[in-house]
């Protein structure tokens, strides 16, 4: 028997969850709307800009070369000088956008999606294996291990750094900007294969073991299971992860700033940012504009695979 509920009950769920909402994207409303705004329009309170400015996304992506764009101080100096060949004004010009005024986003950008899409690839790979072992097979110590997994979140990151920092030159990785890129994604695959490891485990043990069985009755090994049977099922889980660790790697700080300070062609984006901030492009347009196009990542990633996010993938796939 269904239990009707209240017209009264309906409302309130109804009006939470829109107040829920509205607290949620009223921080990216506001952020989109300073980014769109011109200087002397940064007073408005509302969120509709008066102009639409975007001249801001056009400088940090890069697009704008015009000689508008540049600072007052250099088209003065350029208008003084009217005896300048085009080649010297292109030369001022670069000398300029290489000096540390222009905020290299995409440089940042790209340093962030690599580090962060390889330490999540390698993370979900080994965690499909090692998952897949503690939730089928039997081997002594498995309790012990399965658990001891978690044992890293057990500490925070202040108290890993050092001992980690400590390692990295010990081996040699921060000599280089590469072996720097490396000691930092080593340090986000011990911090996101635990959890890879406990949740691709548990819903592996959801999947009916019945369906591999038939599958290994037909001629199949345990890998051809696994490939054949076992991941097509977990794509929902396997996508939970990838994003999961995803979003970990490109929104740390506290490790990056602290591998990767030497090495400035070698910034991430939550460093850049941090730098952005204290330097004299710190123009609440451009920090703002810097923070929408951090975001847009995650939000593309999840967009396509939200669907996959769905229960009941395995019914019907085997009768008990």
């Amino acid at each position: 028997m269904v239990k009707r509920t209240s017209p009264i009950r309906s409302a309130a769920f109804g009006i939470g969850m829109v107040m829920l909402l509205i607290f949620t994207l009223f921080p990216f409303a506001q952020m989109l709307s300073t980014s769109l705004k011109f200087q002397w329009d940064w007073g408005n309170p509302s969120l509709i800009p008066r102009k639409v400015n975007t001249g801001a996304y056009a400088e940090i992506l890069g697009l704008n070369k015009s000689e508008k764009a540049l600072p007052q101080s250099i088209r003065d100096l350029l208008a003084a000088n009217p005896d300048l060949t085009k080649e010297q004004k292109a030369a001022i010009i670069a000398k300029f956008q290489k000096g540390g005024d222009v905020f290299p986003f995409s440089e940042y950008f790209l340093n962030s999606l690599i580090i962060s899409v390889l330490s999540s690839a390698v993370s979900v790979a080994l965690g499909i294996f090692g998952a897949y072992a503690f939730s089928r097979t039997r081997f002594r110590g498995r309790s012990l291990v399965q658990r001891g997994t978690l044992f890293v979140y057990m500490f925070g990151g202040t108290l890993l750094l050092l001992p980690m920092y400590k390692m990295a030159v010990t081996l040699g990785f921060m000599k280089t900007a590469g072996g720097s890129l490396l000691g930092l994604g080593i340090v986000y695959l011990a911090q996101t294969l635990p959890v890879a490891l406990y949740m691709l485990g548990n819903y592996f043990r959801t999947i009916p073991f019945s369906i591999e069985e038939a599958a290994m009755i037909d001629g199949c090994s345990r890998m051809q299971a696994l490939m054949r049977i076992v991941l097509p099922l977990s794509i929902a889980a396997i996508a939970t992860v990838f994003i999961y660790a995803f979003m970990i790697a490109w929104n740390e700080y506290l490790f990056a700033s602290v591998f990767l300070r030497a090495f400035k062609d070698s910034y991430t984006l939550t460093i850049g940012l941090k730098s952005l901030f204290v330097s004299k492009n710190a123009i609440w347009d451009r920090i703002m504009a810097a923070s929408m196009l951090t975001a847009l990542p995650v939000i593309f990633m999840f967009m396509p695979i939200q669907r996959q996010f769905s229960s009941g993938m395995a019914e019907g796939g085997v009768k008990e």
